[in-house]
């Protein structure tokens, strides 16, 4: 790695590293999303309420209900009496929407015309409650952005609390106003809306609250609207009461096909043996399962040696001749297939053809063909110079 990199990859560290920093230090945004979650300690979560709900209620036993209300009202039902459920109280929803399927919605009526009560803090209630109770319900958009709400009984006090911040806009535009109690009101003295109200239904009563921003933890903690969210519950009756918050824990429910699987501990188990070993096949197959091919070096060429070895013969017998005739020949062979002249006789015209395909020095050439002819020619026994004197002859010319 060169040292240029290291400082780029350097540099690169401590800028990532401050942006890190910075970011960990800054303050976070404010989080104003509705979320109704009761651990969640954002403005519009229900993490105080939570805390602090047994208290407002003036001690009331509250129990939780993370499954749906027909789970857990179907297996309180007296199927063997059919005189109704084994449990009796007060069902409770506080959501900005209405998030009660529509099975525990239906079993929520039956259990109220039993002689029980639903508790809902909702902004909008669906089909079913129209119907059902006789309400229609509207919204008002407030173009002075400000939403009072206060409580219709003058004997908890006239104070105004100001919802504005997360309120919602639907109010109760008509209901019987024979058996409907109004309980509480939104907006102006000029122009009010209501807002909370309890409805009979057979046995039993709703009692329905259109601002459940009341319950958050921004009103709760803020000025004394904590007042406002207690007058409100305080007409809830004495006795068990069962909060819906299977929607609200936070925990969302696994969309996988295998969530049966995991959710058993035997069955989890025995997939997660079966994953780790199809991982630990995959790994040892991996390898080469053939044999080690192994390396063939190539053979030698031994060509060079094996023409030193017969040179080294010649010369270690003392045959000089035999050696210069061999180069001759060796030559001349060499100048018939690679320039295509014939070397039949050795004259000035052969000179000229050498000298004209090989671009060689026209002296050297003219000295080789000299001492080959003189070779050929004499009949004196060469000696060891006359064999190094025609091989450098040859050497530079084919060389």
């Amino acid at each position: 790695m060169s040292r240029t990199l290291k400082i780029y990859i350097f540099f690169l560290v401590v800028l990532l590293g401050i942006v890190i920093y910075i970011d960990a230090v800054r303050p976070k945004p404010v989080d104003w999303r509705p979320s109704y979650i009761i651990k969640d300690k954002v403005p519009f979560g229900l993490y105080v309420f939570d805390q602090e709900a047994e208290n407002v209620l003036g001690g009331t036993k509250i129990k939780k209900i993370n499954n749906t209300f027909y789970e857990f009202l179907d297996r309180q039902y007296d199927y063997d009496n059919q005189n109704g459920y084994k449990i009796k109280g007060t069902l409770m929803n506080i959501c900005d929407e209405y998030v009660i399927d529509d099975e525990s919605t239906n079993e929520m009526f039956y259990f109220v015309s039993h002689g029980n009560t639903a508790f809902l803090s909702v902004q909008h209630l669906p089909k079913i409650f129209t119907d059902s109770l006789k309400i229609e319900l509207e919204s008002a958009f407030n173009i002075d952005n400000k939403t009072d709400c206060w409580l219709a009984n003058s004997q908890l006090g006239n104070q105004k609390y100001d919802l504005s911040k997360g309120a919602g806009t639907y109010f109760f535009s008509s209901f019987d106003t024979l058996t409907t109690t109004v309980l509480g009101y939104q907006g102006t003295d000029a122009n009010k809306k209501v807002n909370f109200i309890k409805i009979p239904y057979k046995k039993g009563n709703f009692i329905i609250h259109l601002q459940p921003v009341a319950f958050t933890n921004y009103h709760l903690l803020k000025d004394n609207h904590a007042d406002y969210a207690s007058k409100v519950l305080s007409y809830v009756p004495k006795g068990d009461l069962f909060w819906f918050t299977k929607a609200q824990t936070g925990i969302s429910e696994s969309g996988s096909p295998f969530r049966y699987i995991l959710s058993q501990p035997a069955l989890r188990y025995a997939w997660y043996t079966f994953l780790i070993g199809i991982v630990v096949f995959m790994i040892f197959n991996a390898k080469r399962r053939q044999r080690v091919i192994p390396i063939i070096k190539p053979l030698p060429n031994t060509t060079v040696d094996f023409t030193k070895t017969i040179g080294n013969l010649y010369y270690q017998e003392g045959n000089h001749q035999n050696l210069i005739d061999k180069k001759i020949i060796y030559f001349l062979e060499r100048v018939r297939n690679e320039y295509l002249i014939d070397t039949a006789v050795l004259d000035e015209n052969f000179i000229k053809k050498l000298h004209l395909k090989t671009g060689k020095d026209l002296k050297d050439i003219e000295h080789l063909v000299y001492l080959i002819n003189y070779q050929r020619k004499s009949y004196h026994q060469s000696i060891e110079s006359d064999l190094i004197e025609i091989n450098n002859a040859i050497e530079k010319i084919i060389s």
